[in-house]
């Protein structure tokens, strides 16, 4: 069967190294010397300051929240962000007491639409949470501007965006926070993971104290805190996986090549931020209608081939997150988008198959 998604498994002797440190040192967490050189190494690798590691990319959220108040000066605390994306974005909002506001997305590029976010604005809004989702990166400058006018905070939810580029620097440098997912299904992983980069350092230190229930420097309790520190072990796979992530952004790139050489007129794509890079975290494709995209999951069903419709359902639709208003393109593109298997370690000759499967499956549609 070929999946959607496979876990990267690196060198078992180069894994072993790292843990043989552990064994050796008997520092299993609390920010120990594999987690100090992770942190350095993605810093440096990704052209950040002010990472830092957590457990997992839905603590990274809360802990960003927290830290940046969306959850203070008001009784009823709001925050505008995406329907498009997966459930923690929201999820992780509503569990802080902050109510997920939703603003629709753009019809082509999938990120939260700018052009509506004022209309999503209210006396109680705190911040504002967009997605680069897929990897594609938000109109930044868009959002920063009104982030400005209105004294917001800005959140990413950068969970797909690990390495991706906005002209000259990282494009985790932007908004006062972005969060990161390193859970195993990305194309960086530490098993279950995830991180923080701050804009400023002052911040990045609350949190720091914040993810070790609350103690700082000096051992004393100085702010109300929970746990959320990630594990020497976590960090020893994470180090064994930067250490391979050009072969594994190469492999990504020559499977997206072959989808999008094999694919050209019988789907649509995702539009990319022309000022951004691309890491190929996903591969998403667009069908007409909802009912040519059940023939097309059915087709790959048959032919050995597991196919994801991600993100399905728009989180407009979902009761626990109470949502107020209808988002018509995000419900729209929630309906009809599908990602397809990308992975290193995938054929190409099962790519160039599921492509055929597509393929057929739309060209015979159309013709009935």
């Amino acid at each position: 069967m070929i999946n959607v998604s496979r876990p990267y498994l690196p060198n078992r002797k180069r894994l072993q190294n790292y843990i043989d440190q552990i064994y050796e040192g008997y520092r299993l967490t609390n920010h120990g010397p594999l987690v100090r050189e992770l942190t350095a190494r993605l810093e440096d690798y990704l052209g950040v300051d002010n990472l830092l590691l957590v457990g997992n990319g839905t603590l990274a959220l809360q802990v960003a929240y927290k830290v940046l108040g969306l959850d203070q000066g008001s009784a009823n605390p709001e925050a505008i962000t995406t329907p498009f994306s997966f459930i923690a974005t929201s999820s992780s909002l509503k569990w802080q007491g902050i109510q997920p506001v939703f603003c629709d997305i753009e019809p082509a590029g999938w990120c939260l639409d700018p052009a509506m976010l004022e209309a999503a604005i209210t006396p109680e809004t705190r911040g504002i949470v967009p997605v680069h989702v897929f990897g594609n990166g938000c109109d930044v400058e868009a959002i920063e501007r009104c982030a400005q006018r209105h004294d917001l905070r800005v959140i990413y939810d950068g969970a797909h965006a690990f390495g991706i580029r906005y002209g000259s620097e990282s494009l985790l440098r932007q908004g006062d926070a972005t969060t990161l997912s390193f859970h195993a299904t990305k194309l960086f992983h530490t098993v279950e993971g995830g991180a923080i980069v701050f804009r400023e350092k002052k911040d990045k230190e609350i949190a720091q104290s914040m993810i070790n229930f609350g103690i700082d420097g000096d051992g004393e309790i100085a702010a109300l805190g929970i746990n959320a520190k990630m594990s020497e072990f976590h960090a020893a796979m994470g180090l064994c996986v930067l250490e391979d992530i050009e072969f594994i952004l190469e492999e990504r790139q020559a499977i997206a090549e072959t989808y999008r050489q094999h694919l050209p007129d019988v789907v649509a794509f995702q539009a990319i931020n022309p000022n951004c890079s691309e890491n190929h975290a996903y591969f998403p494709i667009l069908l007409d209608d909802e009912r040519r995209l059940l023939n097309v999951i059915k087709a790959l069903e048959e032919m050995g081939c597991l196919a994801r419709r991600y993100f399905h359902p728009s989180l407009d639709t979902l009761d626990v997150l109470c949502a107020s208003e209808e988002q018509t393109v995000s419900r729209n593109i929630a309906s009809r988008v599908l990602c397809l298997p990308i992975y290193p370690g995938l054929k190409k000759a099962d790519v160039v198959k599921i492509c055929k499967t597509i393929t057929s499956t739309v060209v015979d549609d159309s013709i009935t």
